[in-house]
Parts: C-alpha cells; structure tokens; sequence
C-alpha cells in the first residue's frame, strides 16, 4: 500500500476528503499548510496527523507520494522540492504558468525515476467513459464538433464571500478571480476533449474581463479575463470550441456531434451525469424547428430530440460518489451533500491518485502522459492569454493519442434500446418533411 501527504488545506481539501471512504487502497501520512491552524483544524476533523513544515513532510520515509493543493502561483515551487526530495507528485491543474516550466518539472522527474502527474480527474468519471466508449463504438458515426461550456455563474452577484466548506475554509474567490475562470476551470474540458480526439494543432482563441466590480475586495491584477472563447482544430479533422465565463448562467454542457448523431451530458463535474445520445433523423432534426418540441423534453423525446440515455459505464471506484461516509458531518451537512450529489454535483478528485498508484503498481505507464498533460497545461495558458484582440497560434507541445483504461474499451453498452422515430415518420413523414423544407 502506497502512502500519500497533502500540502495546502484549503477550500479543495474539503472535496478531495469527500470521497476518501472509498478509497481504501492508499493510506494518508498526514498533511501541511503554511496556516497552521488550518491544518489543525482539518487534521483534527479527518483524524489526520499533520506536519509542522513541508520540510518535515518531505523526510517522512513514509511518504510515496505529495499531493500538491497549493495555490496556482505555489504549483511549481512545491512540486520541485517534492520532485528532489524524492517523492512522487499528485498536482492540481494547472501544474505551472509556462510550458518551460512544466517541461523543467517533467523532465526532473524522468530523471529521478519519479511520477509526476496531474489533475482534472473528471476524464476517469462514468460520464466521460460512457461518451468515449459510444465515440469509439461508432454511435455517433464519424465525429467532426465539440461544443463545451463551462460558465459558473455571474460570480459578482454570487455572494462568493460567505461561501465556506463543511470545515470552515472560505471559498478563495480573491485567487479565483485573479486567476480567471480559463486558469482555473479550462482543463476540465480540455482534459477530455484531448484525451478523446488527441492534440489540437492549432488555438483560435479570444479573452476579456467584462465585469468590472466583482467584489469589493481589491483584486490585483483587477482585469483578469472573466470570459474566454476558444476553436481547436484537430488532426484528425475534429473541431472544439470551448467557452467560459464567470459571467453567464451556469452552463457545463459537454456536447459531441457526429455525421450521424450527438452525445451530450449534462456537466463535467458530476461524475455520473447523464449521457443522451440521438441518432439523427429526418424527424428529429425538422421537429428542433418547433419550440414546443424544443422545450418540452417529454414530447420532444417522442419525435427523437435529444435521444436516449445511455447506461453508463462503470469504473471500480464508481460508488465513491454515490454516498459521503466517515467525515464529521451535522445532519443538516448530510442532507445538503445527498442534494448537491443528486442534483448540483458529484466529484471524486481522489480517483486520479487511485489510477496514478494502480499504474505505479502495476508497473504500467500513466493513463495520462507527461505529454498529454503539457499540452493540457499549454492549450489552457494560451487560451487565457489571447487577450481582447484574440490569438491564432499552433502549440509547440503534442502527443501521442491516449487509449481509454481497459474497463471503458471493453466495456459493453448496449444501443438497441436507443430511440429511432421510424413510427414517427411514418406517421408524420408528409407533415416533417413539409417542415424540413420550410
């Protein structure tokens, strides 16, 4: 059994924790953070030991692994000395603020013989897998588009000073908007979109703060971009294009469209969130034209919109969003998690260390490359730099195209239950075709 410590307490501990229950197959050495009676606080409520100094951390001959939550700015500097430390390291994204030096840390850690790899963990969710493993299977025929949002809400009418997790840590909206929504929620998408259809070759992107007064705490820089588009192209004659925003209504839709149909889920960050997918029809198609078809989803189903859900495919570590056990929760604390779970979101972020330690143990490559995650890191840097005039560039960073784990290749779904309106043609076919031609 591998061991892993946490540098930095904060707000995303709190998640991380959420699934530890599941997670059997590595232990918890302790954590650190430079507010000591932050960790106090989380090591008395998780019964975790913790560290007086990352230095101390970093001796422990018990410690595999450091789990770097640091702040963006801290990402490199904790990862290095975990890196020469000997250690392996677990890092939220993004991992640095320049291609150099995630290539530095990367290349430090060959030399070592160490793993150093990455988040976002939403590539290994039920979610995702369904709607690669359908993608791979043909469901969609040949597929040409993505299209992916990722607004969060106006944040500036968000009350975001008093939001707190369930050991008191205030959400870090000061960082959060001085690092924009691109830095630090782009990956999220990203991380799929490569890992599915491989590199992009070349970035079309635009970025700008819209919002002048977020807070009424100062921010520095204050005009950090809060809205940021982006148009991929793909070798393989794919096209994605990924918007952000902490201005609009949320919105995390992940949508893949293909010559024949579309997939489509209802938010990256709820692990189990439903995958639909519909085959593409004369009848479907026209009947879009009406708006009570559109918006009615009852009815609309019956002429094919929106399609069919699939079954989802299932991971070893599904279960450990379907329930929140062992943590020190009040009742109302428990009926908010079934809630947020059910309705809001369901995030494992422990998974990418399970599948970084099933590897190392196996003695097999990372799912995710060193190559994977710098293009990751750089498609994210460039899209939040392309500023108000916008950027047309191609990223110096590639890889070689990822393979889905085992379990989502040879993972069976089945499609013949997936709704073809034939009947609805035949019933309707002079009527919609009437429509189509309008």
């Amino acid at each position: 059994m591998m061991t892993v410590a946490f540098v930095g307490c904060g707000f995303v501990f709190d998640i991380y924790m959420r699934t530890r229950w599941a997670h059997e197959q590595f232990a918890i050495a302790g954590v650190f953070d430079i507010d000591t009676a932050r960790a106090k606080t989380v090591g008395a409520h998780y019964g975790l030991s913790v560290y007086d100094s990352i230095d101390a951390l970093l001796a422990d001959p018990a410690v595999d692994i450091v789990v770097n939550l640091t702040n963006i700015g801290a990402h490199y500097a904790v990862t290095r000395q975990a890196l020469e430390a000997g250690k392996h390291v677990y890092s939220e994204k993004p991992i640095t603020t320049s291609v150099e030096e995630s290539r530095e840390l990367f290349g430090l850690a060959a030399q070592k013989g160490l793993i150093f790899t990455a988040a976002p963990s939403n590539v290994f969710s039920d979610a995702v897998s369904t709607m690669w493993k359908a993608v791979r299977d043909g469901a969609i025929g040949k597929p040409v588009l993505v299209h992916a949002e990722l607004d969060d809400n106006p944040v500036h009418l968000m009350n975001v000073e008093s939001i707190t997790s369930p050991t008191g840590a205030p959400w870090p909206y000061v960082e959060e908007l001085q690092e924009g929504c691109t830095f630090e929620h782009v990956g999220y998408h990203l991380v799929w979109i490569c890992a599915m259809f491989g590199p992009a070759t070349h970035v079309t992107a635009f970025s700008k703060a819209l919002i002048d007064h977020k807070t009424d705490t100062p921010l520095n820089p204050s005009d950090t971009p809060d809205y940021s588009v982006a148009c991929l192209n793909f070798a393989n004659g794919m096209a994605a294009r990924i918007t952000c925003s902490f201005v609009a209504p949320r919105d995390h839709r992940m949508r893949i469209i293909g010559e024949e149909g579309e997939l489509t889920g209802d938010s990256y960050r709820h692990y189990q969130s439903p995958v639909h997918l519909e085959r593409f029809s004369m009848v479907s198609l026209a009947a879009r034209k009406a708006y009570s078809l559109r918006e009615l989803k009852v009815i609309g189903r019956r002429f094919g919109i929106g399609g069919q859900l699939l079954k989802q495919v299932r991971q070893w570590k599904s279960h450990a969003v379907e329930a929140e056990k062992g943590v020190k929760l009040t009742l109302k604390q428990r009926l908010v998690s079934a809630i947020r779970r059910r309705e809001i979101y369901a995030q494992d972020k422990l998974i990418g260390i399970a599948e970084m330690i099933r590897a190392i143990e196996a003695g097999k490559p990372q799912p995710l490359t060193p190559e994977f995650l710098m293009h990751v890191n750089e498609l994210t840097l460039l899209i939040q730099r392309a500023g108000p005039t916008g950027t047309a560039v191609q990223p110096e960073t590639t890889f070689t195209p990822l393979e889905p784990l085992p379990e989502v290749a040879n993972a069976p779904i089945d499609y013949r239950a997936t709704y073809r309106p034939r009947a609805m043609e035949r019933m309707f076919g002079n009527a919609v075709d009437s429509l189509h031609r309008k």
